[in-house]
């Protein structure tokens, strides 16, 4: 397959490049540095730039797939309205630039998987959350609608159009997990909160494989949990980890301080409760590697 790959760089897009070229897919990377016809992973890049409505169409004919995974990262400092407006213009312009771009091809590609995340739903507490959940209230379920009304062109356009809502997504080498091991490895991990909010997480190595899975699978379209079917709170995360790592949990973040450090992030990206279920998923019998938390943590830290 020619699968059109953004966000090449994070955790994800990079683990998944990988992935295809691997298999022996051809993997273009839309990029907005300096473009490289061919990298030394065998994928090709192709510049883009979503916020002038940049891309050269004519570079993406004749591809079977595209995966939009870009976006300005969300759990990084506190959200000043300029930190906003990129979380937010990050996700939709460039949706809204590669739905529509990929909509007027004079062969477009058969399917787009399109990122979004659990944050759609907002804060839920012990709420069990499936694909037709209602959206939440805050602004990070505001940026996931639009995030995902972005994609309309192309589903118009006859492209089947999956819309992936990630949980957290555990690696050793990057993303949220590999933050937090060093204070855990020092003995300094703790809850956060009350630690009875619920965490959606996934291995990386399912993220991956519900990728794969979804470009594959012709009858799985529109919103995906992206997550692990085991569901625990932030306070079973913070004890499983701890016990991996054979280290104390003793230091517990409270509320306050976390909304002190991190501001408007810290209830919405931190502390808020998200429950959600993989129904889509498992009713298309995807078959995961890591369901439950223990040993997927064994396996990001090398335990």
């Amino acid at each position: 397959m020619k699968i059109i790959v953004t966000g090449s760089s994070g955790l994800i897009g990079s683990a998944l490049v990988a992935a295809l070229v691997a298999r022996g897919d051809e993997a273009t990377c839309l990029v907005r540095g300096a473009a490289h016809p061919q990298r030394a992973d065998g994928a090709r890049e192709v510049l883009w730039n979503p916020a002038r409505g940049e891309l050269d169409a004519a570079e993406l004919e004749g591809h079977d797939a595209a995966v939009h995974l870009a976006g300005d990262p969300i759990a990084e400092g506190r959200w000043t309205e300029e930190k906003k407006r990129r979380i937010r213009d990050s996700r939709v312009q460039g949706t809204s630039l590669l739905a529509g771009t990929l909509a007027k091809l004079k062969t477009p590609p058969r399917v787009m998987l399109s990122a979004s995340a659990v944050g759609y739903y907002g804060d839920r507490g012990a709420e069990t959350l499936t694909e037709t959940s209602a959206p939440g209230t805050d602004f990070l379920s505001g940026v996931c609608r639009e995030w995902e009304a972005a994609t309309e062109a192309a589903k118009a356009a006859g492209i089947r159009v999956v819309r992936l809502r990630f949980g957290v997504v555990f690696s050793g080498t990057g993303g949220a997990l590999a933050k937090m091991l060093t204070p855990f490895k020092l003995g300094a991990g703790g809850k956060l909160g009350s630690g009875k909010q619920y965490m959606s997480w996934i291995a990386l190595d399912d993220a991956l494989g519900a990728i794969l899975h979804a470009l594959a699978q012709e009858e799985l379209e529109g919103a995906v949990n992206v997550v692990a079917p085991q569901q625990v709170t932030n306070g079973e995360f913070t004890k499983t980890l701890g016990g991996v790592l054979n280290r104390p949990t003793l230091f517990a973040v409270p509320a306050f301080a976390a909304r002190l450090a991190f501001g408007e992030m810290a209830d919405a990206a931190l502390l808020a409760s998200q429950r959600a279920e993989p129904s889509r998923l498992k009713a298309t019998n995807y078959q995961f590697k890591y369901p439950e938390l223990e040993g997927a943590l064994r396996h990001a830290v090398g335990e």
